[in-house]
């Protein structure tokens, strides 16, 4: 017996009202005019790839950093007005960034 059976049995009377199917927004980022940069630098020996330069929210740039780190399986913090990625990944994060229409300057080796 699943639970619709048993409010059934509970509630005889009760009509299911129909679900009201909400539609989730994709959330846009805003995309600015000036490029970002995406440096590199080594960090207690070891390689860190650090983005900067992003003019929106705070919670916009939190979700950049996320979807990143999702999309190339690495580590990486937001901290300081900047997403700090675990290793040299400026080729694939320039890719990314590009593909939803910012403008990316390499900087560093």
């Amino acid at each position: 017996m699943d639970l619709q059976d048993q409010l059934k049995n509970l509630f005889p009377d009760h009509e299911p009202s129909p679900e009201d199917t909400i539609e989730e927004v994709a959330h846009e980022l805003y995309v600015q005019k000036e490029p970002m940069i995406c440096k590199f630098e080594k960090r207690k020996g070891k390689a860190t790839t650090i983005i900067e330069g992003y003019e929106g929210t705070d919670e916009d740039f939190k979700i950049l950093a996320k979807e990143i780190k999702t999309k190339l399986s690495v580590g990486g913090t937001f901290k300081d007005n900047s997403i700090i990625i675990q290793g040299d990944y400026r080729d694939k994060i320039m890719t990314i960034l590009k593909e939803k229409g910012f403008k990316v300057k390499r900087v560093g080796g």
